[in-house]
């Protein structure tokens, strides 16, 4: 299991990099990183290679690979390098993909620039791509050498891509600590305190990841929310209509999944009414219109913790409590849908 340093990049990467002598350094960023982030860190890095790609979920793909491992095998990048993935989780996830199978792998360094990378993507070693549509369908895991978590990038966010990130806090939450639920969802949105919700997120990830570092079994409760969050991200995808950040679309996930929860008597009327009431206070309405429930219905036959043709969710089971491997239908999945859109027609 890697370690996590949560402080200022300017102390924690020169203290890493004097146990180490790579041969070589690329930092990839995106265009967003590469304004707001790379210049703090330009200042402190020995010499190094800058691989730059454009940013956003639909960059993440095997052609933006071929880029990355292009630039690396030009700058002639030998397997005692480094790679630094700096930017959210799809830097980290593509990044770290890269370094994993670059010449059978390298080093690399997970620095989350996201509050949705800090508190999830970021820790535990998945690694992948998109293909075809398909979240994270091609990937591996592998862990970084070491995640750096500087809490001073979150001031470089605007407040949409904090509110993505906090749809994962609110997933650990309920999986795992009632008593943090019950004290994130009494304060708004620009209330929380973030250098504790990250340090809780990290703790709780990490607790889970050790125990199951491949996800054979306790590791899928983190997917609590993700399997029609997950269908419905890579839905909006496809569509003309305003894109949906990853966070958003697990708050939908976690509604709907909240509510098979109650229907198979999982969870208590009191803790759906919680979910529903604080997500949608925090979220808002995401409309699913009458045509779209069959095509994300659909994509759940892709999810990866499905057994054959049979569709498995990790569905909560108490306050603080999440079960996995729970066999659902089509049917049950279609009424917690319309059990969401139900909820924006009030």
């Amino acid at each position: 299991m890697s370690t996590v340093t949560i402080a200022p990049l300017t102390e924690s990467l020169p203290a890493f990099l004097e146990s180490y002598d790579f041969s070589a350094i690329a930092v990839i960023a995106d265009n967003h990183t590469f304004r707001f982030c790379y210049p703090e860190l330009k200042t402190i890095l020995p010499k190094h290679t800058l691989v730059r790609i454009k940013a956003g979920e639909e960059q993440k793909h095997i052609a933006t690979c071929e880029l990355i491992w292009d630039a690396l095998t030009r700058a002639n990048f030998d397997r005692h390098a480094l790679v630094l993935n700096l930017g959210g989780g799809v830097i980290g996830d593509m990044g770290g993909f890269c370094a994993a199978t670059y010449k059978r792998g390298i080093a690399f360094v997970q620095i989350p620039t996201t509050l949705l990378a800090q508190v999830d993507a970021s820790v535990g070693g998945k690694l992948g791509i998109d293909f075809r549509g398909f979240k994270n369908h091609i990937g591996v895991f592998q862990q970084p050498n070491t995640v750096l978590i500087d809490p001073s990038f979150l001031t470089t966010l605007p407040e949409r891509e904090l509110r993505s990130g906090f749809a994962e806090i609110i997933k650990h939450c309920l999986i795992a600590d009632a008593i943090m639920w019950d004290e994130i969802r009494r304060r708004d949105l620009d209330e929380q305190d973030w250098p504790t919700l990250v340090a809780h997120s990290v703790a709780v990830k990490q607790r889970v990841v050790a125990e199951d570092p491949t996800e054979k079994g306790l590791r899928k409760i983190l997917n609590f929310g993700h399997t029609l969050g997950h269908a419905v991200e890579t839905y909006f995808l496809t569509q003309p209509r305003k894109r949906l950040l990853h966070g958003e679309a697990i708050a939908v996930g976690m509604v709907a999944e909240a509510f098979m929860a109650f229907q198979k008597k999982m969870i208590d009327q009191d803790l759906l009414t919680q979910i529903e009431e604080y997500i949608f206070a925090v979220y808002g309405n995401v409309r699913l219109a009458d045509e779209d429930v069959e095509p994300v219905l659909a994509l759940t036959l892709q999810d990866k913790k499905n057994r054959g043709r049979e569709v498995r969710m990790s569905l909560l089971d108490g306050p603080g409590s999440c079960a996995f491997d729970v066999h659902v239908t089509p049917a049950e999945m279609r009424r917690g849908l319309e059990f969401y859109r139900g909820l924006n027609k009030n």
